[in-house]
């Protein structure tokens, strides 16, 4: 069994940066990709980014490429999502998730799901 907790969210104005972890327990993260996720009030849930077990591979959505940086840290079995330049449109509750070798952007492709930070950004 493995728990995932986010944290780092908040209320932030546009322009602005924040860091979330996701910190896990029961298993180690090691062997595995891992991906973040996020859902927007009214709106599917959504890849937002994915690093690779070793954290030498990663992908992101189209959106955010550029802003946002997803890294890990295998002996702290956390994995981090640094959102810079931050607008409006990533106000969201952001997961994250463990998934299996490759990077996936598929929701399914992924078993073990935090239960969410919440990130609103304000005009």
């Amino acid at each position: 069994q493995v728990q995932l907790v986010e944290s780092g969210g908040g209320l932030v104005q546009a322009g602005d940066s924040l860091r979330l972890s996701c910190a896990a327990s029961g298993r180690t993260l090691s062997s595995y990709a891992m991906g973040w996720f996020r859902r927007a009030p009214g709106k599917e849930r959504e890849f937002v980014a994915a690093i690779s077990s070793g954290g030498g591979g990663v992908d992101y959505a189209n959106s955010v490429k550029g802003r946002f940086t997803i890294s890990r840290d295998n002996a702290k079995n956390t994995v981090y999502l640094q959102m810079n330049s931050l607008k409006p449109e990533d106000t969201a509750v952001y997961y994250c998730a463990r998934g299996t070798y490759w990077l996936e952007k598929s929701s399914s492709k992924y078993d073990y799901w935090g239960q969410g930070t919440q990130v609103t950004v304000s005009s």
